[in-house]
């Protein structure tokens, strides 16, 4: 539920080391330089051995000659008009008959001119080129930000925000109240630490703060540093894993040794569980030197190393706490487990008070209503809601966002684009129309369904060619036996309306198939709602955050297994009874819904209130519903297909 405010101040960022290879590379190609390219310019004359030089000197073939000790550099006479050619050599000894050779053969020769530069020169040739290689050493170290990368690799990466500039408080965190006072605390503990010492308490010194994506975690600790005043140290638990083994723990090191420096300050390191993955059990570890291992021991080490009492308090979150390691859980490490869940109705309605400060709203709006309408949405959610309605008031060129922006931004955020470009035939288009009066004829009539708003049959999104809305009267957190069975049945109402009118069925109930399928099996397999299976559970829930349901089936007896697939199947086939015995009761109904609908696209508001009011109910609903079977004097009603 992040909330951006115009004062917010940026967090003062370490520097981050670049990558070291490069300036390595740059270094090795100027030592290269410097030691083999740069000395062989002085040295462009052509090498001959020293016996050459002799024989030609015999030869009379040497013209003028300068002489070295070690280095002799001699000219040819020139055989035609031109320059005569030069070459050098190495004597192996110093040979003292050579002048007497150059004067018997009327060579010309010479000492080596002295050197000029003097003393000075000397120095010079040993100075520059030392001052040369670290003056570029110390521009990349410039560069790269204090260091280079191979000295600053175990730093931590965690960005600091100083005293009071997280650009959040309390104030800007609403929909979690209970979370919210349970970490009011931790703000007191900060604050007024000397009247929970004096007593013996201690303060704790973690606090893990778990629920789904988007509920405002992460705001929720910027909000304790902002209350509190103290510096904030935020990073990511992905962000001590590194590729070299050993730098994890030399990052946990060097971060609380920062932190104990600043204390008192709050550590918040998000995804934990890129870290503090469990050890053992199918998520374990492999191998006794892996680098998450190794850091997550030096994070359990560092978190029972430092005194409860020094005002170091690290935070993290997770919506993964199923997979945590044990020894991180435990009281000692993170004493308290705050549970940041997704809002209430009431709990809406206050988000979106928070973003919509900055909105201009019209008269009309009502974000109690709005709230009403997002059961399930997370404060993410509803700061998209709430942009995505500014956004359509904007293309509007409305001077304030009025109510009809928030239904259409909550009918684009559940079910996508309207896609009034996609054309559909008379034939789809029908079809479409009969489906979806279906699924709002049985919906009008099952429990705990909540109320038919909606239906259309404009394409939506990426495969929705048509749609029906129905909005809880409530928020609801369980789901009673009869009324699952009544969301099955609702599933299946589009396909059993097509049966009824075409005779035929097409691919458009793929996905209700699908959905009533799988509720179905929870409710046999995780539910324990079987009456001959009964309350046995035969799946694990797994990912309680991350909307996933369940892990695959147990192990289970072929004949275990076969009762399952037969329970599932009888659930489904009461549902499907049930959908068709409802629609054949209500087929004129069905055919003048379905023709108003063809004819306007979409039926909302009193004139659909008005249609739905005349659904009639057949007698044998209220047993399926309490039971999940029908009478034995109920003829089971099949499948119309031809």
């Amino acid at each position: 539920m992040p909330v951006e405010t115009n004062n917010k101040k940026r967090p003062k960022k370490q520097p981050q080391a670049r990558q070291f290879g490069g300036s390595l590379l740059i270094l090795f190609t100027i030592l290269l330089l410097l030691n083999f390219i740069v000395p062989s310019f002085g040295s462009r004359l052509p090498q001959v051995p020293y016996s050459d030089f002799i024989t030609q000197v015999e030869a009379d073939r040497v013209d003028r000659a300068i002489v070295g000790s070690d280095r002799i550099e001699f000219a040819l006479k020139p055989e035609t008009e031109g320059e005569s050619q030069v070459f050098t050599t190495t004597p192996i000894t110093i040979d003292l008959d050579l002048p007497k050779i150059l004067r018997e053969h009327n060579v010309k020769y010479a000492a080596p001119a002295p050197n000029n530069n003097g003393w000075i020169g000397t120095i010079l040739s040993w100075v520059i080129p030392p001052l040369i290689f670290f003056g570029i050493w110390g521009f990349l170290i410039n560069r790269q930000g204090g260091g280079p990368a191979a000295l600053t690799v175990g730093k931590s990466k965690a960005r600091i925000y100083s005293e009071g500039t997280t650009g959040v408080k309390f104030s800007d965190v609403a929909g979690v109240e209970e979370a919210k006072q349970e970490v009011q605390e931790v703000v007191d503990f900060l604050k007024n630490a000397g009247k929970y010492t004096k007593l013996g308490a201690k303060i704790p010194k973690g606090v893990l703060l778990v629920g789904p994506p988007g509920t405002g975690k992460t705001l929720l600790a910027k909000a304790i540093a902002g209350e509190a005043g103290v510096p904030f140290f935020s990073i990511s638990g992905s962000e001590f894993i590194e590729l070299f083994v050993g730098v994890g723990a030399a990052r946990v090191r060097d971060l609380f040794e920062q932190a104990k420096q600043q204390a008192p300050c709050i550590v918040f390191i998000d995804e934990l569980d890129a870290l503090g993955k469990s050890r053992g059990g199918a998520n374990g570890f492999v191998g006794g030197n892996d680098e998450r291992e190794q850091t997550l021991n030096q994070l359990l080490t560092e978190m029972d190393g430092f005194d409860a009492n020094t005002g170091v308090i690290i935070i993290a979150a997770t919506n993964r706490p199923e997979i945590l390691d044990p020894a991180l859980r435990r009281p000692g490490r993170f004493d308290r487990q705050v549970v940041v869940d997704r809002p209430d109705k009431v709990g809406r309605e206050a988000i979106l008070k928070v973003h919509a400060r900055n909105v201009k709203l019209a008269d009309d709006v009502d974000l109690l209503t709005v709230a009403g309408r997002t059961p399930g949405f997370a404060g993410a959610d509803l700061a998209n809601l709430v942009n995505e309605a500014a956004l359509l008031a904007a293309r509007q060129n409305r001077e304030a966002v009025a109510m009809s922006d928030f239904n259409e931004a909550i009918e684009r955020v559940v079910a996508g684009l309207e896609r009034r470009s996609r054309v559909l035939n008379e034939n789809e288009k029908k079809t479409v129309a009969y489906h979806e009066v279906g699924h709002a004829i049985i919906g009008a009539l099952m429990p705990g369904a909540g109320k038919v708003e909606k239906i259309s049959v404009v394409p939506r999104g990426v495969g929705a060619l048509g749609y029906t809305v129905q909005m809880p009267e409530e928020d609801r957190f369980l789901m009673i036996e009869d009324e699952l069975r009544g969301r099955i049945a609702i599933l299946l109402g589009g396909r059993s309306a097509e049966e009824l009118i075409f005779g035929k069925v097409s691919t458009g109930a793929s996905d209700d198939i699908q959905k009533a399928t799988d509720l179905a099996e929870r409710a046999v397999t995780l539910y324990g709602m079987s009456d001959e299976l009964g309350p046995v559970a035969f799946e694990k829930i797994q990912q309680e955050f991350l909307g996933g349901y369940s892990n695959p089936r147990r192990s289970v007896s072929p004949k275990v297994a076969e009762d399952i697939d037969r329970e599932v199947k009888d659930i489904v086939d009461g549902a499907h009874h049930i959908a068709l015995s409802i629609l054949d009761q209500n087929r004129d109904l069905l055919e003048e819904t379905a023709q108003i609908l063809l004819q306007q696209e979409i039926l909302e508001g009193k004139q659909l209130h008005t249609q739905l009011n005349k659904v009639q109910t057949p007698p044998e609903l209220d047993e399926w519903l309490r039971t999940g079977k029908l009478s034995p004097d109920q003829p089971l009603m099949q499948s119309v297909l031809v």
